[in-house]
């Protein structure tokens, strides 16, 4: 089950404008940014309180984020919501018939396990399931526990 609301991700073009955005109007300032090859994107994480926003910007056109841009433009992309387990939860479901993007967890941002759920059989968002990694846990992730 969902342990917390990890972060909202945010599509974005150009993660400089973005961030420098973000700084200017709400003070916000931004950690290291990765790159996380399976989802051809460039992460940027924004710490604001025990929440946490995850800017994604394609390295791609083609990738999931970039398609989304050309598709939606720029915005909300997904909720993340952390769980304890996340092959258990894909597991669990299964059984209950959710579509998913991913049958297994893939490697995501911060070393964790990500899995997506299909926006069809969730009212119509996009939900990322992560799971911290258990020696190193991600950025602000370990409060949680």
């Amino acid at each position: 089950m969902a342990r917390r609301i990890d972060h909202i991700g945010i599509a974005v073009r150009d993660l400089k404008t973005a961030l420098a955005v973000y700084k200017t109007v709400l003070g916000l300032e931004c950690g290291e940014i990765e790159e996380v090859p399976d989802f051809g994107t460039r992460v940027a994480v924004v710490s604001i309180g025990e929440s946490r926003l995850e800017f994604l910007e394609p390295m791609a056109d083609n990738s999931p984020v970039g398609r989304f841009i050309a598709k939606r433009g720029e915005g909300v992309h997904h909720i993340c919501f952390q769980v304890e387990d996340i092959a258990a939860e894909l597991d669990r479901l299964k059984r209950e018939h959710v579509r998913l993007v991913d049958e297994s967890p893939r490697p995501g941002a911060g070393g964790c396990l990500v899995a997506f759920l299909h926006p069809s059989g969730t009212a119509g968002v996009l939900i990322e399931l992560s799971q911290p990694p258990a020696a190193v846990p991600c950025p602000e992730r370990a409060q949680s526990k």
